[in-house]
């Protein structure tokens, strides 16, 4: 069967990679020009690059993944420093070589509901072997928010959900599409979902 949401995502990144490209050559040629001020330039190059990683996060995290398909570890490792760089979430990505892209999504949506549960920023590390990951992170100011999380340990869609929690919809069922399970598991301090 066709997952349309996934066909969606994929297409909504493709069209918004574009012209974040062209958006970033430009700035290039205005450096070299030297017709600019090279600080309001940085600070246009920053957002541009920040906005660039988020899209190719969202690419991988929402769009369509074939069973087959890998991806490579250097394109992980840039788009999750280019998305830390200045922010207040850090990502460690503790997986070997080039995994295949449905369980990269998995990870990614696991990532994604994490940091939902670190307002103040954190450490997200992503851990992976030939037989399980794990998504984790530790933290005295852990949000779990009760609405979001007791759903997926459960393997519902929370309610009322707002857009910025897709990621809960979703995970359990891109989960199931690797041919994985979800774990979740939590204490006062830390949670880790693991598949």
């Amino acid at each position: 069967m066709t997952n349309i949401s996934a066909l969606l995502g994929s297409r909504i990144c493709h069209d918004l990679i574009n012209p974040l490209g062209a958006i970033g050559n430009g700035i290039e040629l205005l450096e070299l020009s030297g017709t600019t001020n090279g600080e309001e330039l940085r600070l246009v190059q920053e957002s541009v690059e920040n906005a660039t990683a988020k899209v190719k996060l969202m690419r991988l995290a929402f769009g369509d993944a074939a069973v087959d398909q890998v991806v490579p570890r250097r394109d992980i490792l840039s788009t999750l420093d280019a998305i830390a760089r200045g922010g207040r979430l850090s990502y460690s990505w503790n997986v070997p070589g080039d995994p295949n892209r449905q369980e990269v999504r998995t990870a990614l949506l696991a990532v994604m509901c994490i940091e939902t549960a670190l307002p103040l920023g954190g450490d997200i590390e992503i851990t992976s072997d030939q037989m399980s990951w794990t998504i984790y992170t530790r933290n005295e100011r852990l949000n779990l928010d009760p609405e979001l999380w007791v759903p997926l340990s459960r393997g519902d869609i929370p309610q009322g959900l707002a857009a910025a929690h897709v990621q809960f919809a979703l995970l359990n069922q891109m989960a199931l599409e690797a041919g994985r399970s979800l774990t979740l598991s939590h204490g006062s301090d830390w949670v880790k979902i693991g598949f």
